[in-house]
């Protein structure tokens, strides 16, 4: 218990806001640019898919993971010399709960932009009230158990959109939600197994054969569905044909090759210099769109992100 506490203390300092026992928000740069600028500048979700910058909760049911990926930019347990390996928590925070309490919460972090001249007042009266959920913040959210039912009060509480960010090492938990979002992502981040290893950092002994499975799930899911390739250079930027072949085996609504941005625990763990810049984005995924059936439809520059799909134009969710 005091491991968990010292991490949850990190996560403190760095300006999360648990929203139960080890359910966390934090409102992202994107939300609080398109305040500032009175919507001029957002998200790339709201580039491609409409989803409203300054209307969006981003927020965890947990803080467990089965990966400590090298480039991800939440703070990790072996960053601060914690040894760690539990995938459970003691307790679980109930559903309706975290839901209530990420509302609550995300009022109050924004209660500072009332005195902001530059930010309109009906922009930040919708932002007050988001309705669009992004569960990704950190953590692996199918650890939780009860995220079929976290699914299910989001919308209740009328949410337009809810989107799941998943590792895919649950492939049993997402085979088996009857709650689906609105559009459900996973994580591929390495062409093979060896690459796996030294990028994802498995804390689980079949995590790639589970994220086999999880890809392989992706064409019985009605929503759209995502491929996300977070990419580093020196690391798994490359192999660029064995990322094609599980893509187009898979057969996702859209992919989406995004750089890896060196922010938070990434300077942790890499350099700047394994930041990608959108130029390589880019030249990746037109390889891709080469030996793939997917063409480019969309990017964002300032995201380093480009959008690939079969269809012509990305749906808007909102």
């Amino acid at each position: 218990m005091e491991t968990i506490k010292r991490l949850k203390n990190e996560y403190l300092k760095q300006g999360y806001k648990f929203i139960g026992e080890y359910s966390l928000l934090k409102p992202c740069y994107w939300l609080k640019a398109s305040l500032i600028s009175k919507g001029k500048n957002f998200c790339y979700k709201q580039k491609f898919y409409g989803i409203p910058s300054h209307r969006c909760l981003q927020f965890s049911p947990t803080i467990t993971c089965t990966h400590e990926c090298i480039y991800c930019w939440r703070v990790q347990a072996s960053d601060i010399g914690i040894k760690w390996n539990e995938q459970n928590l003691p307790t679980w925070d109930e559903p309706e709960k975290i839901v209530l309490n990420g509302l609550k919460m995300q009022r109050e972090v924004l209660s500072g932009f009332k005195g902001n001249r530059n930010v309109d007042r009906n922009m930040l009266e919708e932002a007050f009230r988001p309705i669009h959920a992004a569960i990704s913040l950190v953590g692996e959210p199918t650890l939780y158990p009860y995220i079929d039912d976290l699914i299910y009060e989001l919308f209740k509480y009328n949410f337009k959109t809810v989107f799941l960010v998943s590792n895919g090492t649950r492939p049993d938990v997402l085979g088996n939600l009857c709650n689906e979002p609105s559009q459900l992502y996973i994580s591929l981040s390495a062409p093979d197994y060896e690459t796996y290893k030294k990028v994802c950092r498995p804390k689980i002994p079949n995590g790639w054969e589970n994220i086999m499975q999880s890809i392989e799930l992706i064409k019985s899911f009605s929503c759209p569905t995502v491929i996300r390739l977070t990419l580093v250079r020196e690391l798994n930027l490359k192999k660029v044909e064995d990322y094609a072949k599980i893509i187009e085996k898979a057969n996702p609504t859209y992919v989406e090759p995004k750089a890896a941005m060196s922010l938070g625990g990434f300077q942790y763990r890499l350099s700047s210099t394994h930041m990608p810049s959108f130029e390589e984005i880019l030249e990746f995924s037109k390889k891709i769109s080469e030996l793939t059936s997917l063409k480019i439809i969309d990017t964002s520059e300032s995201s380093r992100i480009v959008l690939l799909s079969r269809l012509d134009k990305p749906i808007k969710l909102i």
